[in-house]
């Protein structure tokens, strides 16, 4: 039997992958985050490796909220083992990708990562969790 609702992925991946309907996204994205945001890009994984040995990093939405921050939103189906570990790869990496040679250390933006995840974590009952360093 065919699903009867749309899934958040497939809208991202499908829908509102067209820069007309980033309004759409950002405003859904906003009233989750309960932060004004804008969206920067969609991105796929690919785009994101400099060298063909780098490893790959999904990111599925690059945002800034009104204070120049960066949110990191992806969506991940298939299960990872190391997911955390995923998640803690991508936010350095994009860390890394805004700070220009020679920047200084304290120009580095305040980057959140947001994970939609279509499987379990393998920690606790919940259904959302929040770490902060």
């Amino acid at each position: 039997m065919p699903p009867t609702h749309i899934r958040f992925d497939w809208a991202i991946k499908k829908l509102l992958r067209n820069k007309a309907n980033y309004g759409v996204l950002a405003g859904f994205l906003s009233e989750l985050l309960r932060k004004p945001i804008t969206i920067q890009s969609i991105l796929e994984g690919e785009s994101n490796q400099q060298a063909e040995d780098d490893k790959l990093n999904r990111v599925d939405i690059l945002a800034e909220n009104d204070q120049g921050e960066l949110i990191l939103i992806e969506v991940q189906n298939s299960t990872e083992q190391d997911y955390f570990h995923r998640m803690l790869y991508g936010t350095a990496r994009l860390i890394t990708d805004f700070l220009e040679k020679g920047e200084p250390y304290g120009n580095v933006k305040k980057v959140y990562s947001v994970n939609i995840v279509y499987f379990s974590l393998g920690q606790g009952d919940d259904y959302i969790y929040q770490g902060k360093f």
